[in-house]
């Protein structure tokens, strides 16, 4: 028998990392109080993708006509089959999962896991000790220090998830991408969405995309408000009222709910790690290049490893600590993909504009608009945008797109950006037509000024 290894949490991280370990000849437990598939499959990334599908539909069908298609009577959603098809997908992913965590012969303990000495794992049934022992416990919804944040009724992400109903109206505190994804799906499905940003919405995300991308929010119905402190919150009769500092003067607002979406924190507390020698910084796990705690043989990987919270990064060092443990092979730490579903979507890797003027180094940047894609045509989605930024030797830096299906058409960019390939290594690959990634061959073109299906710019 191979290494034995305990994980600790069944999210995308735990469970990938269970079955990587396991091809690979180990002997794995892996923990988990609640269900496999994490925040991620039960309450996060999937429940909301389902709720953003069913939000296209809506629109696609309140404009019907637009595609000569006669609907009768006026199109409304119905929100208890909604929600029904939301937990259905989940279901059906979530048993998936848990049916090849299964056959691929991982021991499954659901129970809460908490370290001991000498790298040993208790749970309420016992003890066992390890060869090796991965965290990745995650994250959870933080309560921020506002007056009124605890009051009872108030949502957070997993509680808005939860719900079996569309607000009539909704508060949204915050701009990060769970505020900016929950706004757009909810607006869109007929709720009155006000939401209210410390700074200004999507922060990590290229300044000009940002910036184009907020005249449609206004048009979904959505009221941001930037520069605005929330400061109190009180329950009324119709809901709540949330209290606000916007631009230095007084504001307020009603809402039948307030969703509090301003950060995560790492699920850290009461789980032994300090005792065993992991030390923790502001609550995540301080992790070296391979992925190790300061303890030894101790790993760290997704969300609680403070690195990316996100699914797909989690994923993908899931995998690269159990190739590291199991044969050697250093932990290789690649770009991020950031995937935000809102309507229309949102997709970068790589570099800003700003990331790259901020670090004083030169680039050159071209853009083509979706208005001139023939597939964006016919599915009458010509909103968007495909930006592409490129070092002065034309090897490509950044690639952000806004519109249809960006992110599925984000996926030739990380490519090319993981494997730094240029204009020219875009140029020589024939892409098929009529296609949305069209958009990105010709957005890669215009960098040398190239492009066919619209102007160059004057050099």
């Amino acid at each position: 028998m191979g290494k034995k290894i305990a994980i600790i949490g069944a999210g995308p991280g735990g469970y990938v990392c269970a079955i990587r370990f396991a091809q690979l000849g180990a002997d794995v437990t892996l923990f988990e109080k609640d269900r496999i598939g994490g925040t991620c499959l039960n309450r996060g990334c999937i429940p909301t993708k389902a709720l953003h599908r069913s939000a296209e539909v809506f629109h696609d069908t309140l404009h019907a006509m637009e595609y000569g298609i006669e609907v009768e009577g006026t199109p409304k959603p119905n929100g208890d089959k909604i929600f029904e098809r939301k937990a259905n997908v989940v279901e059906t992913l979530v048993s998936g999962v848990e049916h090849v965590v299964k056959a691929n012969g991982v021991r499954v303990i659901l129970d809460q896991a908490r370290l001991g000495e000498g790298m040993k794992v208790h749970w309420s049934e016992g003890e066992e000790q390890f060869d090796n022992i991965i965290i990745a416990t995650g994250t959870v919804p933080s309560t921020p220090p506002i007056e009124g944040a605890d009051l009872p009724g108030l949502l957070d992400s997993d509680k808005l998830l939860a719900m079996k109903e569309i607000p009539e109206s909704m508060i949204v505190l915050g701009g990060s991408v769970v505020a900016m994804e929950f706004a757009s799906i909810y607006a869109t499905l007929g709720t009155k969405v006000t939401q209210a940003v410390r700074s200004q919405i999507l922060r990590m995300v290229d300044t000009e995309i940002v910036k184009r991308v907020k005249p449609l929010y206004k048009k979904q119905g959505i009221e941001v408000n930037e520069k605005t402190t929330p400061k109190k919150i009180e329950k009324t009769e119709q809901g709540f009222k949330v209290y606000f500092d916007k631009n230095g003067k007084d504001y307020e607002v009603e809402a039948q709910h307030v969703l509090v979406a301003l950060g995560r924190e790492p699920v850290s507390k009461g789980l032994g790690f300090e005792e065993a020698g992991v030390e923790l910084v502001k609550g995540s796990i301080k992790v070296d290049h391979n992925l190790m705690t300061t303890a030894q043989g101790i790993y760290a990987i997704g969300d609680i490893n403070g690195i990316a919270l996100l699914a797909h990064a989690a994923e993908h060092q899931g995998v690269a600590v159990a190739e590291y443990i199991m044969e050697g092979k250093p932990v290789e730490h690649v770009p991020v993909p950031n995937c935000i579903f809102t309507l229309p979507e949102i997709a970068t890797i790589g570099a800003s504009e700003e990331e790259l003027k901020a670090e004083g180094i030169e680039y050159k940047t071209n853009k083509f608009m979706m208005a001139a894609n023939g597939k964006a045509l016919a599915l009458g989605e010509t909103d968007g945008l495909v930006k592409i930024i490129t070092d002065m030797n034309n090897k490509l830096l950044g690639v952000h797109i806004f519109g249809p299906h960006a992110s599925d058409m984000i996926h030739e960019g990380i490519l090319a950006i993981n494997k730094g390939m240029t204009v020219e290594d875009i140029k020589a690959v024939m892409h098929a037509h009529p296609t949305l990634p069209e958009a990105f061959y010709e957005a890669v073109l215009g960098i040398d000024g190239m492009m066919i299906h619209a102007l160059n710019k004057k050099k």
